[in-house]
C-alpha cells in the first residue's frame, strides 16, 4: 500500500543506537483476521447499541448490565458462556452473534454493535503480506462461489451486502465470488484508513525471541512519530521479537528488513502448502497441487475434450471446484479419494441441497458413476475408496482399492487437491512446539496452534498470538472473534482498559 521509497525507509533505514522502543505488535497475514485485528487496533472500539434487542435472551441481559463499557473491556468468557454454534470457539460465537444475531436461523437482524473511534485507545502496528489485503482470496479464481453465504464474509461495521449493492451486484443464491470478495476486503481497507499499517509484497522469513538490551533499533520510528498513542512499553521485557524478511520492490528486487515486537501475531492462514501425498513420481511435471494449473492447460489449449482423462485425487470443496470446471470445458476427469461416498465426514453430506446445488451435483456423479458401473454422467468416473500408488514417467496413473486390487490409467494431468498447510518455516523448528500435539506439524483441522481460548494467546511462548485457520477457525465469520480476543488482549497488556 506504501510506495516502495516510504516502505524502505520505515524498515531499513541503517541501524542506530537512539534507543528507540519496538513496535508493541506485528501481524504477519493480511487476510480477513489481520484486517479485522488492525481494525480493531486502530481504536475502533465496539459498545452495545443502546435500546438493540438480542435473540438470545441471556446475552441480552449480560450486554445490559455494563452498556457503557466496551465488548473489548469486558469479560469475554462471561459474555460467551452458553452460545452455541458453528465453531468451537467461544469468542468466535460472541462476535458473530453481536455482529449477525439470528444469522444461522435465516434472520437478517441487525448487528447490536455500535462502533466509536478512541484516538487514546491505538495501538501502533505493522500488518505484513505477501500480497494485497485480502491474504489468499487473491490467490483464488475469481469466479469461484464462496461456500459460505455472502453477509458472512463481511467485516465489522461494513456489510458485504451494502458494498455489493454500491456495485449494483446481487448476490449469487445468498453467495459471493471470490473476486467480490478480494476486491471488498482491498475497499474495507481504505475506507477505514487502515492503509497506513499494511505493508504489502513482504515475505517473513525469521521470528525468534532475542534480547531486549541487544536491540539496535530501526527505522521503527516513522511509524511512532506520526501516532499520539499512549502504548508503554514494558520496561521490564528483557526479550522482544525480531522479525526479519524482505520486500519486493517494483523492480522485482527482494530488499531485507529486520523489525523488533514486543508482540507477533500469526494470521497467515492455510493456502500456503498444499498436501502431498508422498508417493513415487509426484514431482513429475504433469502432476499439481492447485486447481489453478487446470485452468492453465485448458487457456493454453494443452488439454481440451479429446485429451487423456485429468486424474483428480481428493474428495472436498477444492476438488469439486476442479471437477466442475472439468465438466464445463467437456474434459474427461478420473476421480480417486479415500472415503466412502456415504461419509458423514464428507463435506458434501453437510450441505444443504437448495443453497449449494453445484456441490450436489458433483456428490450425485460422485455417486452414481463409479468405474464398476456406467452412470449418466459422460466423461467422468468416480473410484471411491482409492488411493494412488503411484504415478508413471508415461503419464500412467496406479490405483488400489481397500480390497488391494489394482487399477492403471492413462492420464494427461494430475490434481493432487486434498487440503494445504499452513508455511510456517520462519518460525523455530516450523512451529511444531506450538501446536496441540508438538510432536506434529501444524494442521488447522487436525492439530492447530495451541492457543488461549479468550487472548488467543500460544500458550508456549508468551507475546506470539495465532489466529484464523491456524488456531481452528477456518470460516471468515468466526475468525474475526479471535481478532476480537487478541485486541482485548493487548490492550490489558498497554493498560488502556478505562477503570
Amino acid at each position: 500500500m506504501l510506495p516502495d521509497r516510504k516502505m524502505h525507509a520505515l524498515l531499513t533505514r541503517p541501524q542506530n543506537k537512539s534507543g528507540l522502543k519496538p513496535l508493541p505488535v506485528v501481524i504477519i497475514g493480511n487476510g480477513p483476521s489481520g484486517i479485522c485485528l488492525s481494525y480493531l487496533l486502530s481504536g475502533n472500539i465496539p459498545y452495545f447499541k443502546r435500546d438493540s434487542l438480542h435473540p438470545h435472551p441471556i446475552l441480552q441481559r449480560k450486554l445490559e448490565e455494563a452498556p457503557d463499557v466496551s465488548i473489548l473491556d469486558q469479560d469475554l468468557e462471561y459474555l460467551s458462556e452458553g452460545l452455541e454454534g458453528r465453531s468451537h470457539s467461544p469468542v468466535a460465537l460472541l462476535f458473530d452473534a453481536l455482529q449477525r444475531p439470528d444469522t444461522d436461523f435465516g434472520g437478517t437482524a441487525e448487528s447490536v454493535l455500535t462502533w466509536w473511534h478512541e484516538t487514546d485507545r491505538v495501538v501502533p502496528h505493522l500488518v505484513l503480506g505477501r500480497n494485497a489485503p485480502g491474504g489468499a482470496w487473491h490467490s483464488i479464481e475469481g469466479s469461484m462461489v464462496t461456500l459460505s453465504r455472502g453477509e458472512w464474509m463481511g467485516l465489522p461495521d461494513l456489510p458485504f451486502k451494502d458494498w455489493l449493492k454500491q456495485k449494483r451486484r446481487g448476490l449469487r443464491n445468498n453467495r459471493a465470488t471470490a473476486e467480490d470478495i478480494a476486491q471488498y476486503y482491498q475497499h474495507y481497507v481504505v475506507r477505514k484508513g487502515l492503509q497506513k499499517n499494511f505493508r504489502c509484497g513482504t515475505v517473513v522469513t525469521s521470528v525468534r525471541k532475542v534480547s531486549a538490551e541487544s536491540i539496535s533499533n530501526h527505522a521503527q520510528k516513522d511509524l511512532q512519530d506520526n501516532n499520539d498513542s499512549l502504548w508503554n512499553f514494558n520496561e521490564k521485557s528483557t526479550e522482544v521479537f525480531q522479525v526479519d524478511g524482505f520486500f519486493k520492490t517494483v523492480k522485482g528486487d527482494k530488499e531485507p528488513f529486520s523489525i523488533y515486537a514486543e508482540n507477533v501475531v500469526l494470521a497467515t492462514g492455510t493456502y500456503d502448502s498444499p498436501t502431498w501425498l508422498g508417493v513415487k513420481g509426484e514431482n513429475l511435471s504433469y502432476v499439481h497441487h492447485q486447481l489453478s494449473a487446470l485452468e492453465e492447460a485448458v487457456k493454453n489449449n494443452s488439454i481440451g475434450i479429446m485429451s487423456d482423462p485429468v486424474l483428480i485425487v481428493g474428495a472436498g470443496l477444492t476438488a469439486a471446484d476442479a471437477i466442475l470446471f472439468a465438466h464445463h470445458c467437456n474434459i474427461p476427469v478420473i476421480h480417486v479419494f479415500r472415503r466412502r461416498v456415504t461419509d458423514p465426514g464428507l463435506i458434501f453430506n453437510q450441505l444443504p441441497k437448495m443453497m449449494y446445488p453445484e456441490y450436489h451435483k458433483v456428490h450425485q456423479m460422485m455417486k452414481e458413476q463409479s468405474a464398476a458401473c456406467a452412470g449418466p454422467y459422460e466423461c467422468y468416473v468416480s473410484l471411491p475408496e482409492h488411493h494412488v500408488l503411484s504415478f508413471g514417467k508415461d503419464k500412467k496413473c496406479i490405483f488400489q482399492d481397500k480390497n488391494g486390487y489394482q487399477k492403471v490409467y492413462k492420464i494427461s494431468m494430475a490434481l493432487v487437491l486434498t487440503g494445504s498447510n499452513p508455511n510456517l518455516s520462519f518460525l523455530p523448528n516450523n512451529g511444531i512446539d506450538l501446536a496441540m500435539d508438538s510432536d506434529q506439524p501444524v494442521s488447522p483441522k487436525r492439530n492447530p496452534i495451541d492457543v488461549d481460548p479468550f487472548t488467543y494467546e500460544c500458550t508456549q511462548e508468551k507475546g506470539l498470538y495465532a489466529l484464523g485457520p491456524l488456531a481452528g477457525d477456518n470460516f471468515v465469520r468466526f475468525v474475526q472473534g479471535g481478532a476480537l480476543a487478541v485486541a482485548s488482549s493487548l490492550l490489558k497488556k498497554a493498560n488502556k482498559n478505562p477503570p
